[in-house]
């Protein structure tokens, strides 16, 4: 009984006694004395092996990017943040957050929360705009990140008259 009990210790150790010699090969967990693997190598599931985080502005820029993308969006973020914006994107590396203009994200384990600041064209359907922002917010952060999208919330602050300038034609008049 202990010569068999000692045989399961030194397998769960890695060593592997062959024949009446006294032979000792030894081999990592997973991997027969012949060298070849096995499928279970360390102990399961490699996906289960460690953990992985996901930064709050790494979900804002794909939501930003995929918020922007649907039609009938003008601008993202409020007034205030847009006129920072504006400057910020004139200074050399500042236009790092412009991506992520608008967008707050709570990142948990395994779902999150966005918050949206956005400006609509003239004429659009905001609950249309709305309902695609949603759409393409969603189907972009669950496929790139995993994560569950829980909810997001979409606070349209302006629209843009066709007659109105942006900040971008006003940095271009500036210059």
């Amino acid at each position: 009984m202990a010569d068999t009990e000692q045989q399961r210790n030194e397998q769960q150790r890695g060593t592997i006694r062959t024949g009446g010699q006294g032979k000792e090969l030894s081999a990592s967990p997973g991997v027969s004395a012949s060298g070849a693997s096995s499928p279970q190598r360390g102990g399961g599931d490699p996906s289960t092996r460690g953990r992985t985080t996901i930064a709050d502005g790494v979900v804002e820029k794909i939501a930003g990017l995929a918020a922007r993308d649907v039609d009938g969006v003008h601008a993202m973020g409020g007034g205030l943040s847009r006129t920072f914006g504006a400057v910020r994107d004139r200074v050399p590396g500042g236009n790092a957050k412009s991506v992520s203009r608008g967008v707050k994200a709570e990142v948990g384990e395994v779902q999150t929360a966005l918050d949206l600041d956005i400006v609509v064209e003239y004429g659009v359907s905001i609950a249309d705009v709305a309902r695609a922002v949603r759409e393409n917010v969603v189907a972009a952060v669950e496929r790139m990140t995993g994560l569950e999208v829980v909810e997001v919330n979409i606070a349209v602050g302006d629209v843009k008259l066709p007659d109105e300038e942006d900040e971008d034609e006003q940095e271009q008049r500036l210059r």
